[in-house]
């Protein structure tokens, strides 16, 4: 399946007029209004955590597109400044939907995974990555099983490019994961045995050893 026809497929769950605005931005970025484009993808991403694993690769698009074709970025200030402001209210976010609030730690990682500028990561969004990564390694966090599972997966996409852009603040983050894991709170067996797998992933250069795939794996499966 190629590019486009994957891209296709990710929008199948919005409504008819909202498909094809997206899908417009997607060919022609200069023909629609790209700040509604961006608050789109955003509110969408907030609410289907599938889509806001994938949703970095629809910005990338759109945000080659348009620099293609006009030379702007329109659509990337639109996408920031929205991130900004669930960025801010990210507490409230918590407090009324965990759910929502696990998409937009998935969301703003994504969009880190995919977005360069001059070839770079943008460094815009590290420190706000790593404020929610930081949030979740606390207590409350860690005994809710789906703040955790997002904590280990979002480390395992984009840890290793954080960490080359501020060691300090994951060897921080680190020490946090670390008395997450060894102090006495009531932490699930699942939590403890992702938590643990995300120290040796680490440990092993941001890598997975053998042995441990066959460890972890074969414990989660069970």
């Amino acid at each position: 399946m190629g590019e486009a026809s994957r891209e296709e497929y990710k929008i199948q769950s919005f409504d008819a007029e909202t498909q094809q605005l997206l899908k417009t931005a997607l060919k022609d970025p200069g023909s629609v209004d790209l700040e509604k484009v961006a608050n789109v993808i955003v509110d969408h991403s907030l609410q289907d955590r599938v889509f806001s694993k994938e949703a970095g690769r629809m910005c990338y698009t759109i945000i080659q597109a348009e620099s293609k074709q006009a030379g702007q970025s329109i659509f990337r200030r639109g996408l920031l400044n929205r991130l900004q402001q669930e960025y801010q209210t990210r507490e409230q976010l918590r407090a009324c939907s965990l759910q929502g609030w696990v998409c937009y730690v998935t969301f703003i990682c994504n969009i880190f995974d995919y977005l360069r500028v001059n070839n770079m990561p943008m460094m815009v969004l590290v420190n706000p990555i790593y404020d929610c990564l930081f949030r979740l390694a606390q207590p409350d966090s860690l005994n809710e099983e789906e703040e955790v599972d997002c904590l280990v997966l979002q480390l395992h996409r984009v840890g290793e490019q954080l960490e080359k852009m501020n060691g300090q603040r994951m060897d921080e983050l680190f020490v946090l994961i670390r008395d997450g894991f060894l102090l006495p709170i009531s932490l699930s067996s699942l939590a403890k045995l992702l938590l643990l797998e995300i120290i040796e992933f680490r440990a092993a250069g941001w890598k997975t050893t053998p042995a441990a795939h066959k460890y972890y794996y074969s414990e989660v499966s069970d």
